[in-house]
């Protein structure tokens, strides 16, 4: 008669805190391991490497996005723990595993060296296989990003958008001005911290794409007899030279004694017309520059406004991790 191995309900549950696998993987495992609890931690391993391989194809573009601040506020990392629905990506399970793996994420530069680091006496990116077996979806760390400044902190909208903020100082009341910010972040998805960090060639592609859309609208406006929308010369701040805002300037004196305004309060409406200018050439720089982007919580100011309130503190740097 073939001897049966017996498992016990605290080896089950012991197999089961140190993987996440189900009960009934758990004492099948051991079972298979004749009751040994390293080989069953194998039996499962070799499990995820099985199901890892069949859904390779899979697209793992739902899941969770957790952000780590280290212990003094001078490195952050966000990373997205991918999986296939969002049913698991809710999971409480399932986050809490992507919180583990951004605690180890804190300690490590790249996504490489992330990856190859230990989790419990495997690789993270092993770990990641054997909770493939475990969950029954493909798992994958869809982005990684890490932060380092004098001061670092974070946002995390509903574990689908992680936001990282580099402040050069820490300030009086630095923890309601670093997540401000990164809500601005999490919330606008800027590109960049300033005009000054596109590149020419962008800033050219985008100003020919933008007029081209305008000028196909207005097309379809004035067959409809509808008011024209205004097509700009200019889209970021970095194409108004001195030159541009000098002839812009002549341009609006031209119109106020066109329009009869008495020279002695030119000094008084010009500025209006000045920024109005300004405003309507730097659509791009609105958009996807941080600085120039209106404050979420008060649009009457930029977010380069909102943080001067602050004093002598200047945003660094910044970080976006999407789920998707």
């Amino acid at each position: 008669m073939e001897n049966t191995v017996k498992i016990t309900a605290a080896e089950v549950n012991k197999l089961r805190q140190a993987t996440g696998a189900g009960m009934m993987d758990c004492k099948k495992a051991l079972v298979e391991a004749g009751g040994d609890f390293d080989k069953a931690i194998d039996v499962l391993r070799k499990k995820g490497q099985k199901v890892a391989e069949k859904r390779a194809d899979r697209d793992s573009s739902e899941g969770a996005a957790v952000a780590k601040i280290n212990a003094d506020n001078t490195s952050g990392v966000a990373i997205v723990l991918g999986c296939e629905t969002d049913f698991v990506g809710k999971n409480e399970t399932f986050v809490a595993l992507a919180n583990e793996l951004a605690d180890i994420a804190l300690n490590h530069d790249t996504k490489e060296a992330f990856l190859a680091a230990d989790f419990g006496g495997m690789t993270v990116a092993e770990k990641l296989v054997e909770q493939t077996g475990v969950i029954g979806e493909k798992l994958d760390i869809t982005a990684f990003e890490k932060l380092d400044a004098p001061y670092v902190g974070q946002y995390v909208h509903i574990n689908k958008i992680a936001a990282l903020v580099g402040l050069s100082a820490k300030v009086d009341n630095v923890e309601t001005l670093v997540k401000d910010v990164a809500m601005q972040v999490a919330s606008m998805g800027a590109s960049s911290l300033s005009y000054k960090d596109f590149d020419p060639a962008f800033i050219a592609s985008e100003t020919e794409a933008r007029i081209a859309v305008i000028e196909k609208d207005n097309i379809e406006l004035g067959r409809l007899g509808k008011t024209l929308k205004n097509v700009p010369s200019y889209i970021s701040m970095a194409q108004l030279t001195p030159e541009v805002i000098a002839e812009a300037e002549e341009t609006a004196k031209a119109e106020l004694k066109a329009e009869g305004k008495p020279e002695q309060i030119w000094d008084r409406i010009l500025p209006g017309k000045m920024e109005r200018f300004i405003s309507d050439n730097t659509t791009l720089d609105q958009e996807q520059c941080l600085l120039d982007q209106k404050f979420i919580k008060d649009e009457k100011q930029t977010v380069a406004d909102y943080v001067a309130t602050y004093g002598d503190v200047a945003v660094t740097s910044f970080k976006r991790a999407t789920v998707g």
